[in-house]
């Protein structure tokens, strides 16, 4: 542009034949400049975070919407600010998801700038997982060398369960980005010191807990001791600017609890999955401490009681498991108990911490495995849990003593970056192993993923310093044949347990002892290292491509042969989407509430309802026992023209409902399954329909005030010669 501008001002004619070659030769310069500053490394990296791209796109489109009820609440947060502004789950603002909002933000401006379809909502998942492997190998490779970037890229690329959250719409992708980014800020603020990289910290926390709230803050501890050990300023200073970041922390952190929580209630959403409509109790409770302590849904801690659907007498045991529900796509297959399963003759009960497994004739469970083994030191090697990231874990703890004996041997320790790395990221390693290994309460098998970032980083800085301890004829090298000897029985335990790729037992074996036995040689070190690790990438990122062979189930991803998979675009089998459309026509023709089309007890039941279009939503919250609504609550919906259908059954009906679905039981009609065409009563998952226009008295009564009402009706009409309205 400088040319040009100091070019005398000519006709068109004049001035076309200089300019070419004045504008195009810098720019033949800076290509050529940037080729020239291209290494290997650089490639290397490309090709990684293209294999990562290819791992997390594949065959994504086949995921349908995933998790519908992220969907749903995708889309019913499109309809409205006020519905985006409060995380609403459903079009009418009844209740809210049970996360923070900032990851299903990202979908829902996805889903306004490109329209509102499953890629919109999977993809930015997929690209969100890709830039956090590009993001870690830059943040270890500026400290730990190129060589400890690129391993730790690709083993995060291929970990099986940070494979199966990027293809989901879950919340996991955007708080592993953040956890990784504000780990690269914190790192940055011990190196120099500076109170922007330290506040920039602070603030990727705080939206990390917006992501997910106390998952995020798994990696302070290792943060703050590492700004304490290592950062260059005087001790003193150093706490107080950690006290600052602190604060800074969580005013981010607790910015859109405090926005809900000055809300009156009567003008938002319920909180949903809790108990006492607080967005805190959410975070601390059911969200919090409650996963660590153990809670109400947890392993063995299922409510089951009457009021969520019709009480049905169950059919005779030994019926076929197409028999039920569930096999037939009625409902979400995760809302079915092992001790459903059991009470219905389709499954025996399983010993002590071990889930129940029905396989269906293709090799996969029929429902997904929601829990891990019993809390232990071992658990992340057992079941459930294993196959999503244990393959490497050994590596990675070993690999974590490496680097400090590597590091103590540095005269500079407190001030080597090296030092600083080992305690950020080993120590959110350590974190994410600690919790999830002793949490008494819930641990989905997805939550591995979170392992994934601090795993890779000590696999990477691991090999590294095994390969410098080769070279340098360290002691500390007799850790390596520990390492990898312990890689290698986790991921043989791992084949045998899923009937997956027995013939690479002894590749691996092999190949392994060759890698170890040749890093006596000093030469050989580093091809050694590269042989014996690539040996043990092997599996797992074989294991990790399993998830294109089907569909991922939305609520509980996770990759393997043999894990549950997705059902259809809203996963929701063909018989359950033949009954919900059947419903919607019969409702598109009867006169339906003005605020929602029809009420459901679960939110599970309503999803693929309002993914197709209905104003649905869920009078007890996800898990269908949410304190949400009650009779009287329900009553002025229903008064107000603003409700009138109700559905009860459908997913995790057997836990109860809440005093609404009990007031809907006792009040409302039901509408026989003959008018709508829907399905006839056989378990108390089947949908039932009531229709409770003009019974707003009934459902604003008690259970005891109703009863005093029937003693009356039948003492009016002559002593009880009629029958009292039956009781649903």
């Amino acid at each position: 542009m400088s040319a040009t501008h100091s070019t005398p001002v000519l006709d068109t004619a004049e001035t076309a034949m200089p300019i070419a070659p004045v504008t195009t030769a810098p720019r033949r310069r800076a290509l050529g400049s940037l080729l020239a500053r291209v290494r290997p490394r650089h490639a290397a990296l490309a090709l990684i975070l293209a294999f990562s791209a290819v791992l997390n796109t594949r065959n994504l489109a086949q995921n349908g919407y995933a998790n519908n009820f992220y969907s749903a609440a995708v889309k019913s947060m499109l309809a409205s600010l006020h519905n985006f502004l409060f995380a609403s789950a459903d079009p009418g603002g009844l209740i809210t998801i049970d996360k923070p909002p900032l990851a299903v933000w990202v979908q829902t401006a996805s889903a306004k700038l490109f329209g509102f379809s499953p890629l919109s909502l999977l993809l930015p998942e997929a690209i969100i997982s890709t830039i956090a492997v590009a993001v870690l190998y830059r943040v270890i490779a500026r400290r730990l060398g190129p060589v400890a970037g690129l391993i730790s890229a690709f083993a995060l690329a291929a970990f099986p369960s940070f494979v199966a959250v990027s293809r989901d719409n879950g919340v996991d992708p955007l708080l592993i980005l953040l956890m990784i980014l504000a780990c690269g800020a914190a790192l940055g603020a011990i190196e120099s010191g500076r109170w922007r990289s330290l506040l920039s910290c602070a603030i990727l926390v705080g939206l990390a807990f917006n992501t997910k709230t106390l998952a995020a803050f798994l990696i302070l501890p290792g943060i703050a001791l590492a700004y304490i050990l290592c950062a260059p300023d005087p001790l003193p200073r150093r706490a107080a600017k950690l006290l600052v970041a602190a604060a800074v922390t969580a005013l981010v952190s607790f910015s859109w609890i405090a926005f809900v929580e000055l809300t009156p209630a009567s003008q938002r959403p319920f909180v949903g999955s809790s108990t006492n409509n607080t967005e805190l109790g959410l975070t601390f409770n059911y969200n919090g401490f409650g996963r660590v302590e153990g809670e109400v849904g947890g392993p063995g801690q299922a409510p089951v009681a009457e009021g969520g659907g019709l009480h049905v007498v169950p059919h005779p045991p030994g019926r076929h498991l197409a028999s039920l529900p569930h096999a037939a796509g009625l409902l979400h297959p995760a809302s079915l108990s092992p001790g459903v399963l059991v009470a219905h003759g389709l499954a025996q009960p399983a010993p002590p911490g071990h889930p129940v497994r029905q396989f269906l004739p293709n090799g996969r469970l029929s429902r997904p495995l929601p829990f891990g083994a019993p809390p232990g030191p071992l658990r992340l090697f057992k079941s459930a849990l294993a196959g999503q990231g244990a393959w490497l874990l050994p590596f990675a703890l070993i690999g974590l003593l490496a680097l400090l004996l590597s590091t103590l041997a540095d005269e500079r320790t407190r001030h080597s970056r090296r030092l600083a790395t080992l305690v950020v990221f080993g120590g959110w390693l350590l974190a994410e192993v600690l919790v999830l290994s002793l949490s008494k309460g819930i641990v989905h098998p997805y939550y591995v993923s979170a392992i994934g970032p601090g795993a890779a980083a000590m696999i990477g800085a691991g090999a590294v310093a095994f390969t410098s301890f080769a070279r340098r004829r360290h002691w500390g090298l007799v850790l390596l044949p520990c390492a990898v000897a312990a890689s290698i029985v986790a991921q043989l335990a791992i084949l045998h347990e899923q009937h997956y790729m027995r013939w690479f037992a002894p590749v691996l074996i092999g190949v392994a002892v060759v890698g170890v036995s040749a890093m006596a040689a000093r030469r050989l070190a580093g091809v050694a290292m590269t042989l014996t690790l690539g040996a043990l990438m092997i599996a797992p990122t074989v294991y990790a491509t399993t998830t294109w062979l089907a569909p991922v189930e939305g609520t509980f991803p996770a990759a393997g042969p043999h894990e549950a998979t997705g059902v259809g675009k809203y996963d929701t089998g063909p018989t359950a989407m033949r009954v919900d459309r059947t419903l919607i026509r019969f409702l598109a023709g009867h006169r339906s509430g003005t605020r929602w089309t029809v009420l459901t007890d679960a939110a599970p039941t309503a999803a693929p309802l309002i993914l197709l279009g209905v104003h649905a939503g869920a009078v007890a919250g996800y898990s269908g026992t949410d304190p949400a609504l009650d009779g009287p609550g329900l009553a002025r919906l229903v008064a107000h023209h603003e409700a009138r259908y109700v559905v009860l059954g459908g997913a995790y009906a057997t836990r109860g409902g809440n005093l609404a679905t009990k007031a809907v039981l006792r009040s409302c009609p039901l509408v026989p399954p003959r008018v709508w065409h829907g399905p006839q009563p056989y378990s108390v998952y089947t949908f039932a329909l009531f229709d409770c226009a003009g019974h707003e008295r009934q459902l604003s009564l008690g259970a005891g005030a109703r009863k005093e009402l029937v003693a009356r009706h039948r003492a009016g009409r002559g002593g009880g010669t009629q029958r009292a309205p039956r009781a649903l």
